[in-house]
């Protein structure tokens, strides 16, 4: 039976920062280096993990109140920081595991200010290590 989640109370915390009430998006990836390990005699190719190539994509509303998007941003430019995400407030478990990026670079902090719309940041760590808990 095929099943979806519903995403109520997401929450996200950038270097210790809850930022969940501005963001509106996040998407992860989360990849290994493919290494090939086929040696003489096997009848088939084989693989197994490299190195990790991860990245989360933050979208926020922009804001310049003291801590808040941009007081929280402003000095990881050009740094590393560790960033946490679950789908919802509850306490974390199986069915709402906290993801967490251990040392996601962020490079740099594009501002989109558009006329009669909210201004936006869309913000990429990239690196680090990803790591889902159930507990």
């Amino acid at each position: 039976m095929a099943t979806s989640t519903y995403l109520s109370n997401p929450v996200i915390t950038i270097n210790a920062v809850d930022l969940s009430d501005q963001c509106t998006s996040a998407t992860i990836s989360q990849a290994f280096d493919q290494l090939e390990n086929t040696a003489f005699g096997d009848t088939a190719r084989k693989y197994t993990a490299g190195l990790q190539t991860n990245s989360i994509t933050v979208e926020l509303y922009w804001s310049t109140a003291s801590s808040e998007t941009y007081a929280s941003l402003k000095s990881l430019v050009g740094t590393s920081t560790n960033i946490t995400i679950k789908g919802s407030s509850a306490a974390t478990s199986a069915t709402n595991p906290l993801g967490t990026l251990t040392g996601g670079f962020l490079a740099e902090l594009p501002v989109a200010y558009t006329l009669g719309e909210l201004a936006t940041v869309s913000v990429t760590f990239n690196g680090g290590t990803w790591a889902w808990s159930e507990s």
